[in-house]
């Protein structure tokens, strides 16, 4: 939920019920990821309106991208399942590839800086202009293990 909020996020500030709304989930359980993004400081609140007798809080990511220093498995998945939820509700065709490639540590090291550099480095539109998602991973396939039958 935290990685599908953050992902929410990443477009424009959002109220709770309009997240809730979004992600199709309970505005408790919402309001519950928000306070813990929040305190880890990967949430902030950037604009408060007073409605109804009460106080409406507009909150936004704030880190402009996210890197996952060190990926495990159920976060990796997590934000692969954002990923793929995006893309099928993208309005317009999309672009995934993957390919593997042998590399040399350093021939890897050096696509793995080139690549950060190139997302690091695109200049953005207006805020007008429609926003777009990039995702950057380069890993080393872990050697296949051996399996004996005996059959």
């Amino acid at each position: 939920m935290r990685q599908r909020l953050l992902f929410a996020l990443g477009h424009q500030p959002a109220t709770t019920s309009q997240l809730a709304a979004q992600l199709d989930a309970k505005k408790g359980n919402v309001a519950h990821h928000l306070k813990v993004l929040r305190e880890a400081a990967l949430v902030h609140i950037t604009e408060t309106r007073q409605v109804r007798g009460g106080t409406e809080q507009y909150y936004q990511r704030t880190a402009r991208q996210m890197v996952v220093a060190e990926p495990q498995a159920a976060g990796t998945a997590a934000m692969l399942a954002a990923v793929a939820q995006e893309l099928d509700h993208s309005p317009v065709d999309t672009h995934l590839t993957l390919r593997h490639l042998r590399l040399s540590p350093a021939k890897a090291r050096e696509l793995g800086e080139t690549l950060a550099q190139l997302v690091d480095e695109a200049e953005e539109d207006a805020d007008d202009q429609p926003v777009h998602g990039v995702l950057v991973a380069l890993y080393q396939q872990a050697l296949p293990t051996s399996t004996t039958s005996s059959a």
